[in-house]
């Protein structure tokens, strides 16, 4: 039976993905952290459903998690791996808590890594099994940074590099990395978007940007407003893993040539001055 693992399965692209490729008949393994999701997923998404209990800040227990799978492969190879576990942190950097910035660094960059070491050699690593690859769920925000979400972008751009590091490592061992940059997407993301707008208006206020966070829920909501479906990045990896997709990244946004020509084509002042633009407008909102 061909077979996958997911990290942060819980929700959002991690359960769309778990889900489509049940459905296609895979062996889905899926981390989430909290052992009540663990028992709701496996009740809901049926025996070929694995729940892996870990959290990718746990070097142990992704240790454990990796003997785990590999105790239930029984000798077969790990077929793909999808790091898609994260967080979203942001704030002005003038006022951000290092250890808020240091804590979305630690799950979104070194969470990618520490999984990819503990599971390269069920992927082929350096042995005789048949050769996996690796899909790593980056961001828009990984090559086009928005004022106020630095501490994300940083994180994302991260991972970006992470991948095309790995990319080249491992191409001679036969083992294919993937980079998806989705936009906005439907999931909780946002409830948690909206309330964190409401806990930074009080958290920012007597700063320079008080005026723009009075406003911020205006622009979670028109983010909100454009998010595309968990599924069409679901779909994507499904098409990446049967091969029908070769490029070494992918970009699922709405507006995509808007992406593009940001990242390729306009210069950084433009790019400044348009964001400059937005939030002054932003500011100017009753």
């Amino acid at each position: 039976m061909k077979n996958i693992l997911i990290t942060g399965v819980s929700s959002g692209i991690g359960y769309t993905t778990a889900k489509l490729f049940l459905d296609k008949g895979f062996l889905v393994f899926g981390s989430v952290r909290k052992k009540e999701d663990a028992a709701a997923l496996k009740e809901k998404l049926g025996a070929n459903f694995h729940p892996l209990l870990f959290d990718v800040i746990d070097e142990e227990a992704i240790k454990k998690a990796s003997l785990e799978v590999e105790n239930i492969l029984d000798g077969a190879s790990l077929d793909c791996l999808v790091n898609n576990a994260g967080v979203s942190v942001n704030g002005p950097l003038a006022y951000i808590p290092i250890e808020e910035f240091s804590s979305q660094l630690n799950i979104n960059v070194l969470g990618v890594l520490r999984v990819t070491q503990a599971f390269l050699p069920l992927l082929g690593f350096d042995n005789n099994r048949p050769k996996g690859r690796i899909i790593n769920i980056s961001s828009g925000s990984g090559r086009v940074t928005r004022p106020f979400m630095a501490p994300y972008s940083a994180s994302k751009y991260a991972v970006e590099a992470l991948s095309d590091g790995f990319r080249r490592e491992l191409n001679d061992f036969g083992i294919e990395v993937t980079v998806i940059e989705p936009g906005p997407i439907k999931s909780e993301i946002w409830n948690k978007a909206k309330a964190d707008a409401e806990t930074q208006v009080n958290k920012y206020k007597n700063t320079p940007y008080e005026k723009i966070y009075d406003n911020m829920d205006k622009a979670v909501q028109g983010m909100e407003g454009i998010a595309l479906e968990a599924s069409e990045v679901s779909n994507l990896i499904y098409g990446i893993y049967e091969g029908k997709k070769n490029k070494t990244r992918y970009l699922v946004a709405p507006k995509k040539w808007l992406f593009w020509l940001a990242i390729h084509v306009f210069p950084d002042k433009f790019l400044d001055k348009m964001f400059q633009k937005q939030f002054k407008k932003l500011v100017e909102e009753k």
